[in-house]
């Protein structure tokens, strides 16, 4: 089948936006699963050969619906303190993950590639930067942290704590984004109980 936009005979224009927007549209509908070239090719109107200008492959489609679930919301306002902006990416996240239940887990499955989705993280190395943490540390601290906060929405998203009310699990958020401030605030202040070296390139996994 040759598909056309509006205008017979003229291949449909989309963009790199498009094709992600699409990609995680379909994967919310049908679940990872069901994300394939070919499926986002049928939902745009085009061949799946054209997918190819704007992702390499499968695995490029992933890290690109990766990149739209970290770049749906705005980055903090600068004028923030680190601490409101930490709370806000975090805040963030945690809507996310209730919207894109089927999707959502694919952040704790694939790491930020692309240069858009590294956006995101950024953001957290600068806040952790504004708090003090020394920059030998903030990789591993935004890592620790990050997957704080990724565990509990995608727990939430999941129907882990369906047993508990709304009011319980805002609560449990604030709990835990206090709890992660205090550990970012030990590491600024070089008081974190435990350190955990980076590995080295004779360490075996």
């Amino acid at each position: 089948m040759l598909y056309t936009n509006s205008v017979v005979g003229r291949p449909a224009r989309i963009d790199r936006t498009q094709v992600l927007a699409e990609a995680l549209a379909l994967a919310d509908e049908h679940g990872l699963e069901a994300l394939t070239m070919a499926g986002v090719a049928e939902r745009l109107g085009v061949t799946a050969m054209a997918l190819y200008r704007h992702v390499a492959n499968k695995a490029d489609l992933l890290d690109g619906v990766v990149e739209a679930l970290l770049t749906e919301f705005p980055p903090p306002p600068a004028g923030l303190s680190w601490s409101d902006r930490l709370g806000l990416l975090a805040g963030n996240i945690r809507a996310s993950a209730r919207r894109h239940r089927s999707v959502f887990p694919l952040l704790l499955q694939r790491p930020a590639t692309t240069a858009e989705a590294r956006h995101t993280r950024d953001a957290v190395y600068r806040a952790l930067g504004d708090a003090g943490v020394p920059d030998d540390r903030v990789a591993q601290v935004e890592r620790l942290v990050s997957t704080a906060v990724l565990g509990f929405a995608l727990s939430e998203a999941a129907g882990r704590f369906r047993d508990h009310s709304r009011r319980q699990l805002d609560a449990d958020f604030d709990a835990l984004q206090a709890l992660l401030s205090k550990f970012i605030e030990s590491e600024a202040a070089n008081e974190a109980p435990l350190r955990l070296v980076e590995p080295s390139d004779h360490d075996v996994s």
